[in-house]
Order: C-alpha cells, then structure tokens, then sequence
C-alpha cells in the first residue's frame, strides 16, 4: 500500500466529478504518453464509480481516477484492507482497469492502494521517478506475464490407467480385513509420496525447459485454499516474462512436462500485464 503521507489540503473533485468532498488521486498504472491510453481512460470507470483520466509529465502517463480523501487516506484504508469483502472489490477494480490499460499499451501496473493526495502529488512523483519507469516500460515492451503453477494430486495418481480394472490395495480372497486395511493404507501413502515427488521433479525442470522463452522468472509463495484453483495442492507458483510472440510455444513446452507424471498437473495462466515484473530487478537479474 503506498499512501502520499503529504499533509496539504487535499484537491476537490476535477471537472465532471461528483463534488462535495474532498478527493485523493488513485493511481492504477503507468505508461508513456501519447499512447492509446488517452483516448482509452476516460471509457473506463474505476473505484467510487469514477471514470479514469491519465495525468502526464516528464514524457509517461499516469492511468488515475479520483477517490474520497478519507475514504482512502493511511487510515481509511487499513479498515479496507482489514475487510476482505472491500478488499476484494479494489483489488478486482485495479486488476480490471490494469488489463483494460494494458489491451491499449505497454503499463506499469502499480501497486494496489496506490494514493497520491492530488493530482499535483502525481505529477511529482513521475518526475521524480521518470528514470526508472523509463527504463523499466522499455524492458516490458512485447512481452507479457505467464503465471505457471505446479499441482500435486495423490488422488488422480492412485486412479487406475483408462480401461484397468486394478485397484491400488486390493486384497487377496484369503487377506484378513484388518491386512487389507493395512495395505490400503501402506498403497495410499506411498502413492502420496510418489505424487509429490514427481510434482517436485517437474516444478524443477520448468526453468530448463522455457530457457530462451522467457526474459525474468520471479518465484511466489504456492497458493492455498480459496486461492488454490482446482484439484491437488500447489506447490510450486512462478511467474514469468514472456516475448507476446513466444506465449504458444511457452505454453507447449511447459504443460507438457506433466504429460507422463501421474497425479501432477501444470496450469498456466495469462497472458496478464507484467505484475510480478513491476519493480525494477536487482543488477544481473534480467537474463
């Protein structure tokens, strides 16, 4: 969250918005200006119901939208962000105006909750920051983010191949219950371990097998519960910056580690703007 800590009196609403309090300015992404996002912005409406404007200086274009000042000061957004109902709402609202700026051009998208006390506060701070966003809009252009997730599913892996009749622990005629059990259960944990093996294998050899197909590869924390899509358990969450022309031949040579690895299934997701790309690498991090 990257509140403008500044003390002025904030701006009142700008020509066209509702007035009656005062307002803060929101920022959703960055570009250059004189791109399609001039013509774009004002077609789209963002959080509060506002409908988006670009704020230019220093030859770069901010995609911003005016907000209610306490609404979205250092306070009023901690009590957002400790409700996951409102949370939820701006972060699809930011990730929806990012994608719509992003289908016109090149963005940097910008962190959610990112407040500046007016317009003015933007102006200087892409100034301030011109260098970098500079640089960092050349070292996205063309390329997009691909999200790649490793799943581990035991269960698919103990299901019997396409027209078998085995089943995994099945006893014998003269096998007691209570030995049936035990070998269930001995089948079932090693069809576990074997799961999570071969999910570990293949996580693995993804960076090998895209090498030369993606610029940056940025590691996130596996996802769990209601973020986790599908079955299985995630183990393994990666980003990476994809040249938009390479996005088929990324896709092929990924999801086709887990062709023969039972129980292992690979996701890739995206194209999206480059989020996990936003903040310039550290020196020798770009290869």
């Amino acid at each position: 969250m990257s509140i403008d800590a500044h003390t002025a009196e904030p701006a009142t609403a700008p020509l066209g918005e509702p007035v009656g309090q005062p307002r803060s300015s929101y920022v959703y992404a960055i570009s250059r200006a004189g791109t399609d996002l001039d013509a774009a912005a004002p077609r789209l409406m963002g959080l509060e119901g506002c409908t988006l404007r670009t704020v230019t200086a220093a030859g770069l274009a901010a995609l911003v939208s005016s907000v209610p000042a306490d609404g979205y000061s250092a306070e009023g957004m901690t009590a957002r962000m400790e409700d996951l109902a409102e949370l939820e709402a701006i972060a699809r609202t930011h990730h929806a105006m990012v994608e719509a700026a992003y289908a016109s051009t090149t963005v940097l998208p910008m962190r959610l909750a990112t407040v500046y006390l007016d317009d003015t506060r933007v102006v200087s701070m892409l100034h301030e920051r011109a260098a970098d966003f500079g640089e960092l809009l050349s070292w996205l252009e063309g390329h997009v983010e691909l999200g790649v997730k490793v799943y581990a599913d035991p269960r698919a892996a103990a299901e019997p191949p396409a027209g078998s009749t085995a089943s995994a622990g099945t006893a014998s005629p003269t096998t007691t219950p209570g030995r049936a059990y035990l070998q269930q259960r001995r089948a079932q944990r090693r069809t576990h371990r074997d799961a999570y093996r071969a999910a570990g294998a293949v996580a693995a050899r993804i960076p090998e097998a895209v090498a030369g197909l993606g610029r940056a590869r940025v590691v996130h924390r596996p996802q769990q519960g209601e973020l986790a899509s599908g079955a299985g358990e995630n183990i393994a969450n990666e980003a990476y910056l994809v040249p938009a022309d390479s996005v088929p031949e990324f896709r092929q040579a990924v999801v086709g580690l887990a062709e023969d690895a039972p129980g292992v299934r690979i996701e890739v997701t995206g194209p999206w703007a480059p989020y996990s790309f936003a903040t310039p690498p550290a020196a020798g991090e770009r290869s």
